[in-house]
């Protein structure tokens, strides 16, 4: 990366609580918090299901609703079946559906890097079958929502 002229002198600047990196790295603190979100993109909605898929306690999924509900990236709706109390389900925000890349592009990178070239799973888009990828780029590109990506086993 190359700073504009105002900024060359690293020196004289300092971002300091005001990265939003930093922000976004507080908000996702912990496995649990990107394993929730995780879970919303591949639509799970009941609590009970998110313990179960993430393989964590009730008392951390918890803890990772709560601070995402806070932060504005799920929000809860009640529902009841028959004969039982009601509870609340959690759905992505607009917030938590533009997350998509960031998550796209740590799967991505862990595909890469840390899968020995045998990732677990492949990301398409649901209507052509093209596999998605998360690129840096000047050119304007058309948004893909979560509900355009299809998950597949990937092939071995």
């Amino acid at each position: 990366m190359r700073f504009e002229k105002r900024l060359s002198d690293r020196d004289a600047w300092s971002i300091g609580d005001g990265c939003s990196a930093g922000r976004v790295l507080d908000l996702l603190s912990t496995r649990t918090v990107f394993m929730v979100v995780r879970e919303c993109f591949y639509g799970t909605t009941r609590f009970e299901d998110f313990v179960a898929r993430i393989g964590t306690s009730a008392p951390s999924v918890s803890r990772a609703l709560k601070q995402l509900e806070s932060a504005g990236v799920v929000a809860r709706t009640p529902y009841q079946e028959p004969g039982r109390r009601a509870r609340d389900e959690y759905r992505l925000t607009e917030a938590g559906e533009d997350l998509l890349p960031v998550f796209l592009s740590l799967v991505q990178w862990g595909d890469k890097y840390l899968q020995d070239g045998h990732p677990p799973l492949s990301f398409v888009e649901a209507d052509s079958g093209r596999t998605l990828s998360v690129r840096v780029t000047a050119d304007p590109a058309p948004e893909t929502s979560s509900d355009d990506v299809e998950v597949r086993v990937h092939p071995a």
